[in-house]
């Protein structure tokens, strides 16, 4: 199956999900306030979150690498730093219920963005496309979030198409003040013919689609 266009470079992002026990989240976050700097020595962090709607205890990290054998490097220093197997990794793990994985790329037209400034809140929506790739469905999904981007109701921060994982996964994160601003530009994008003709093209091609509210962690660049 066609992958489509891909960016030039070798970078590529990890998205690591993982799923916190209830009553641990808490100290789970404790532990991320007090000793995350460990893990954020040894590679670029691009975002941390806990999930506030769409699910519960969920917590979200995206890292960048230069390439394969860039993650390779970082994975093995970080299991010979004593410092944070001994002072994160031996408590958090008892604290984890499950841990996901996932490779992406950037899509070739989306470059990572900033928000316009700290204090809001991230919406992190999944799309499950038809099997193909950006070579099917690309054109009409890329139209569709330039619609929502120039019509102004959130903020784009990135967008990721999987390599590793279930493939055929397109992540967006998209910025906004507060849930309420959200809400607000939602209800504005129902009612805009441009959005909704957008939209209606590119649904063609969607299987499912999911999506959570985020709030930002300590030690998260995008705050």
């Amino acid at each position: 199956l066609a992958t489509g266009p891909r960016q030039n470079n070798s970078v590529f992002y990890e998205i690591r999900t993982y799923d916190i026990k209830p009553s641990k989240m808490k100290d789970f976050v404790e532990m991320i306030s007090k000793y995350f700097h460990l893990r954020t020595a040894h590679s670029e962090l691009v975002g941390l979150w806990s999930a506030e709607l769409g699910a519960m205890n969920k917590v979200v990290h995206v890292w960048k690498y230069d390439n394969f054998a860039h993650r390779t490097a970082v994975r093995h220093a970080l299991a010979n730093d004593n410092d944070w197997q001994e002072k994160f990794i031996s408590s958090a793990l008892p604290l984890i219920e499950k841990q996901h994985n996932e490779v992406a790329y950037m899509v070739p037209w989306c470059e990572l963005g900033k928000p316009p400034k700290e204090g809001g809140l991230y919406e992190w929506v999944t799309f499950r496309m038809k099997p193909g790739g950006p070579a099917l469905w690309g054109e009409a999904f890329q139209a569709a979030i330039n619609t929502h981007i120039s019509a102004g109701y959130s903020k784009l921060i990135g967008i990721f198409h999987t390599e590793y994982g279930l493939l055929n996964t397109v992540h967006v994160i998209w910025w906004n003040e507060s849930p309420d601003h959200r809400a607000a530009g939602r209800h504005s994008a129902h009612e805009d013919a441009r959005v909704v003709a957008a939209v209606r093209d590119s649904v063609r091609f969607l299987d499912s689609q999911e999506n959570m509210l985020l709030i930002p962690l300590p030690h998260s660049p995008l705050k």
